[in-house]
C-alpha cells in the first residue's frame, strides 16, 4: 500500500526541486524528507528522483508517482467539496480564468450553465494559466480556462498528468496601429515590415513571443512598454506610443483612430482552451466545457 503522506512529499520535492525547500515547505525536516523519499522508493522498488549538488529531479518511476499523487490530491479535495455540499444541497463550481478569454467567452457559457443547473453556486477566480493549472491539480478549482502560444502550456497535460486539455480555439494576433501609420491601409503585413517600429505590449508573455518570433525574421524589437491590459495598449496606441500586437478577443470594444492589420501567414496565434482533471465525473463540469466549445465556435462563424 502506498503511504498517500509519501506521495504528498514527492509532489513537494517535485515542485520546489530540492529536499530542503520542500523540507520548509512542508515544516519537516531534511532528513525526515529524505526518510519518506526512501520509504516511498523501498515500498515501490524502484527510485523516485536522482539527486546531485544541483538538486533532485524526477525518474521516470518519480513521474509517474507525481501524476499519481497530483489526482490523489485533487480527488481528496474533490471529495471534501461533495461532502461540504451534503450540507447545503447546492453545488459549487469554482472556475479560473485569464481575463480576455474569460469577458469574451465566460458569460455566455455561464448562462447556459445557469439554465441547465439552476442550483451551481459558481466561483471565479481570475488567474494566467502558470498559475490556474496548479490549482486544478491541487482541486483548488474544478476548470481553468487557459492559453498557450507555439510552445507547450505551462505545466501542459500529458499520458502522466491528472489535467485534461480540451481545445477551444486558435487566437491570431493582430497589428494595431493608428489609422494614420503609413502601413494602416494594408490588408496584411509581414513581421518584417514591423522591424523599425517601436512597441506597446498588453501581456509579458506576448512580449516574449514577440522577441522569439521576430528573431526569427531577423531583428530585434524595440519594446517601449508593457502592460498587462491589452485595452490599456490599445489606448497607447491610440496616443501615439507604439504599434502593438493583440489577440483577437481583446480587441474589443473598439477604440476610435485605430486600425486593426492581420499578419501573413505563419502568423502569431494563441491556442485557447479548458484544462480540466481526468476521470471527473462531474456534470455541472461537463456542462460549462460543452457551453465553452459552443460559444468558441460561434465565435468562428463568419
Amino acid at each position: 500500500m502506498i503511504d498517500v503522506q509519501r506521495l504528498r512529499v514527492l509532489r513537494t520535492v517535485a515542485e520546489h526541486g530540492s529536499f530542503n525547500q520542500a523540507a520548509q515547505a512542508l515544516r519537516l525536516t531534511p532528513s525526515a524528507i529524505s526518510q519518506h523519499i526512501a520509504a516511498l522508493e523501498r515500498s515501490l522498488g524502484a527510485q523516485v528522483v536522482a539527486r546531485s549538488t544541483r538538486g533532485v529531479t524526477l525518474t521516470p518511476a518519480g513521474r509517474i508517482m507525481v501524476g499519481a499523487a497530483e489526482s490523489v490530491a485533487a480527488e481528496l479535495a474533490h471529495a471534501q467539496q461533495q461532502v461540504a455540499r451534503l450540507g447545503s444541497g447546492r453545488t459549487q463550481l469554482t472556475i479560473a480564468t485569464f481575463t480576455s478569454g474569460g469577458r469574451l467567452l465566460l458569460p455566455g457559457a455561464l448562462a447556459r450553465l445557469t439554465a441547465a443547473h439552476p442550483d451551481t453556486v459558481v466561483h471565479l477566480r481570475e488567474a494566467e494559466p502558470e498559475d490556474s493549472l496548479p490549482l486544478v491539480r491541487q482541486g483548488a478549482v474544478d476548470l481553468a480556462l487557459a492559453y498557450h502560444f507555439d510552445g507547450p502550456l505551462p505545466g501542459r497535460p500529458g499520458p502522466s498528468s491528472s489535467l485534461a486539455w480540451t481545445a477551444l480555439m486558435d487566437d491570431p494576433l493582430h497589428v494595431v496601429l493608428p489609422e494614420t501609420h503609413p502601413l494602416a491601409g494594408r490588408k496584411a503585413l509581414d513581421i518584417t515590415e514591423l522591424a523599425a517600429e517601436p512597441w506597446v505590449l498588453g501581456c509579458h508573455k506576448t512580449e516574449t513571443y514577440l522577441r522569439r518570433y521576430a528573431e526569427q525574421a531577423g531583428f530585434d524589437p524595440e519594446v517601449r512598454g508593457t502592460t498587462t491590459d491589452y485595452f490599456f495598449a490599445r489606448s497607447l496606441v491610440a496616443a501615439g506610443t507604439g504599434i502593438s500586437l493583440i489577440p483577437s478577443i481583446a480587441l474589443t470594444p473598439p477604440i476610435p483612430g485605430l486600425r486593426t492589420v492581420p499578419i501573413t501567414p505563419p502568423a502569431p496565434s494563441r491556442h485557447l482552451g479548458v484544462v480540466t482533471i481526468h476521470r471527473r465525473n462531474h456534470p455541472q463540469v461537463r456542462t460549462l466545457v460543452q457551453a465553452l466549445q459552443e460559444q468558441a465556435a460561434a465565435m468562428d462563424e463568419p
